[in-house]
This record gives structure tokens, sequence and C-alpha cells, in this order.
């Protein structure tokens, strides 16, 4: 089995949700991501810069009825900040706008702030330590849940810094982290299929999938418990997240390994500038995988075809 090639990233994470302009406030007015887009009445995509590449995107539900609360889906999202400085600076605006932290952790290769948006999907804020730093026994990743010394971080950033910046430019979606049925199916699906590299499995009923040997750009978890229900097409939550690939030949092997596991494509884009392929887990998450192509010197993120917490890493 191949593994992923080493360049592939998480992309952009969409949502479903019930109160569209609520939700772009939210993470506009409160986590300083931008508008970047529009789709209609009903689909916002947002940035850290206002352009390309998208971060987040929100469309409204058809359907606002909440889906189960132990359903397959997102645990939580996860923004990565450039520095520890950033992540004091928007932990401190965080709280200015009085969103309550729900957990805070010392992973040892990352510090991690969670929260909630307004409709309850989990957030994290986090930044990396260096490289050098992080923990590794064998060919697994060392992931702690020390406690987080708070006074310590935030005395990184003022309240004016807070003001005046957000997530910043430099700021991106470092992983997910999904709720599944079972461990196996997931590694059968993000290793197997994909190639994603486990990079932990000590974590109790949690695995760490990533690419390149970062710690890890997906995550997946049972600690709603084994057996929970596919995840809802339509509702709110997590509509899909995008894997972000470097290269056609790297597209056409990952289609090639879904072809032999008889794992079919949802939907097929083709755009000037971008290609987008839509499936879904074993679990009924939805996944993009994405590719750009450069046109005019300009390589925009797509944004691909949409379908349908408290916590660790």
């Amino acid at each position: 089995m191949e593994t992923i090639h080493p360049a592939a990233t998480i992309g952009h994470v969409h949502l479903t949700v019930s109160r569209l302009e609520t939700m772009a406030q939210f993470y506009g007015t409160v986590l300083g991501f931008h508008e970047a887009q529009r789709d209609g009445a009903r689909t916002v995509f947002l940035s850290a810069t206002g352009g390309h590449p998208f971060h987040i995107g929100l469309t409204e539900a058809e359907d606002p009825t909440p889906p189960p609360s132990r359903a397959a889906g997102l645990y939580h999202l996860a923004v990565l900040l450039p520095s520890r400085r950033d992540l004091a600076r928007l932990l401190r605006r965080v709280v200015r706008h009085g969103v309550r932290i729900d957990g805070a952790a010392d992973h040892s290769a990352s510090e991690a702030i969670y929260f909630r948006d307004p409709e309850g999907n989990g957030i994290e804020i986090y930044a990396d330590r260096d490289r050098s730093r992080w923990i590794v026994r064998g060919d697994e990743i060392v992931l702690t849940s020390d406690p987080l010394d708070l006074e310590a971080l935030l005395a990184e950033a003022t309240d004016a810094e807070a003001a005046a910046s957000g997530a910043g430019p430099g700021a991106r979606i470092g992983h997910v982290h999904l709720r599944v049925s079972d461990l196996d199916r997931a590694e059968a699906f993000y290793h197997g299929a994909l190639g994603f590299q486990v990079t932990t499995r000590a974590y109790p009923g949690a695995l760490f999938f990533s690419a390149g040997g970062y710690h890890h750009h997906i995550a997946a978890n049972i600690w709603a418990g084994r057996g929970i229900p596919r995840a809802p097409v339509g509702r709110p939550g997590l509509r899909d997240f995008t894997i972000h690939l470097p290269s056609q030949e790297e597209a056409d092997r990952i289609l090639q390994s879904l072809a032999a596991r008889k794992i079919s494509i949802e939907a097929t884009v083709d755009h000037d500038t971008f290609r987008a392929i839509s499936l879904r887990d074993l679990d009924g998450i939805g996944v993009a995988l994405t590719l750009e192509r450069k046109v005019g010197g300009l390589s925009p993120q797509p944004s691909g075809p949409p379908l349908g917490r408290r916590g660790t890493g």
C-alpha cells in the first residue's frame, strides 16, 4: 500500500448550519476570519485573508433539525496558528467575546484551546511546538493531554493586540477530529484507502493519521460509543472537509485505491482552476479530494461541491 503524498493537507471544513448569518458573524467577529465568497443566498466561504484558500464553509440547512448527538461526524475542527503568540492573541479575543472555554491542554507537540461555535460544533485553536521537541517512540508520535498554563499563555499577548487581530493571515485548518463508529473501519478508509500514516495508536479510543510526518491531519475517536449511527445528510453539522492533493498523479493513485475497495465517488467537478472529487468515508462523513490548477499565475483553493468538544488533538 502506498502512503499519501507528504504534501497533502487539510483544505477547508464545510459546515451545514441552522442560522447562516449568526454563524458567519461568529467566525468573522470572534475568530477573525473574513468573508471570501458567497454562493447564492445560502452559502458563505470564509478565510484568514478574505481570499483563497478558503478555511471555513457555511451552508444553511434546508432541514434545521439538529442531528443525533451521538452520530458520526465532526468532533472538532482545528485552526492552526503560526506561533504561540498568535495563539495567545486569538485566545484573548475569544475570551473577550464571552465564549466559554471547554478545555485546554498541552499535547507535547502542540498547545491547544477548545470551545464551541453557537451551534455546538467543536473548535480547537492551537500552535505547534518545533518538531525537534516532539516526543517520538518507535514509529509513533506521543500526544499527551497535560494541563496547559493558561496564565503563561495569555501573558504572551495584550488585549489591544487581540482586538486588532483575529486568526491572522497565517492561520489555516491544521486538522479535523471525527466521531466514528469503529476505529478499524476508520483505519481501513483513511490509512488503507487514502494512504494516511497512523501516527498514534496509544491514545485510548482514538487513532491519529497524517501525511508527511505531521502529528496528525485527521483524528478519529469512538468516545461516543461503538456502532453509533452514520453521519446524517443535510442536517446541521459537518457537511464535508477537503483533503488538498498536490498533483493529478496523486489524485489518480487514490482513485485507483478507492475503486479497488469498491468505495464509490459521489461527484466530480472539473473547472479551469480546480478539480474536486466528493465521496464519503465508511461512516458517511463527507470528504472532498481537491486539486488546484494554476491559471494566469493564480492558484485558488477550490471550494468543491458541497456534500450532503472538548477533546484531544
